[in-house]
């Protein structure tokens, strides 16, 4: 069993006896290697490895769809176990980050839905809701600038919002958004476009 440590710390080191141990990411093809080795400690080593590499940009990617913080480290988790489960699902045909963040992207979008659907709200009401986390969360602390973005950007549609902070945050390239929301270019294009209008009438308001 392997056991994931959270919250994700900052930089990729822990103190062990004394000692600052720091992780080196390893190479794509070299984690792609131990993963799909038929040596059960070679497996566990590779996995080791991918959370080391990937879960911070996992966790963050997740926190700006759900805000909180208990909620962001859940479903983190919750990728990094699919992950695991399921990695003989990945074909190689795209880099191994799209397909995790296929995942990641999923559990944000089913976790959104079950919530409104778990409390009977409709989303605007839904989305009011982690609008007033931001209010009260250390994470979300920038200027009141930045804060009327985060709001506006809450305000989405999820597949919208989705899109949006992938391209706007991450600078992913449309083709990658596409592999992982499982849509074509020119949708992503479209979702992008959408966002950034209604995002621009709620910044002129202010």
């Amino acid at each position: 069993m392997i056991f994931l440590s959270w919250p994700v710390k900052p930089f990729n080191f822990e103190r062990i006896q004394g000692k600052i141990i720091f992780y080196i990411p390893l190479k794509e093809e070299t984690l792609l290697y131990h993963l799909k080795s038929e040596q059960c400690n070679l497996r566990e080593l590779g996995f080791r490895k991918l959370v080391e590499n990937y879960q911070e940009r996992v966790y963050w990617h997740i926190r700006k769809m759900v805000v909180d913080h208990e909620d962001a480290d859940d479903l983190t988790q919750e990728t990094f176990v699919k992950v695991f489960r399921n990695f003989d699902q990945f074909r190689g045909d795209a880099a191994l980050f799209t397909w995790i963040y296929r995942i990641a992207s999923n559990e944000c979008l089913n976790f959104l839905r079950k919530k409104k659907k778990r409390h009977f709200l409709p989303w605007m009401e839904a989305e009011n809701e982690l609008i007033q986390k931001i209010d009260h969360s250390n994470t979300f602390n920038g200027d009141e600038i930045q804060r009327i973005l985060h709001k506006a950007i809450l305000g989405l549609p999820p597949q919208q919002q989705l899109v949006f902070n992938m391209k706007y945050y991450e600078n992913l390239k449309y083709e990658d958004i596409a592999r992982i929301t499982e849509k074509s270019v020119g949708a992503c294009k479209a979702n992008y476009h959408h966002a950034v209008k209604k995002i621009e009438a709620q910044l002129e308001k202010h």
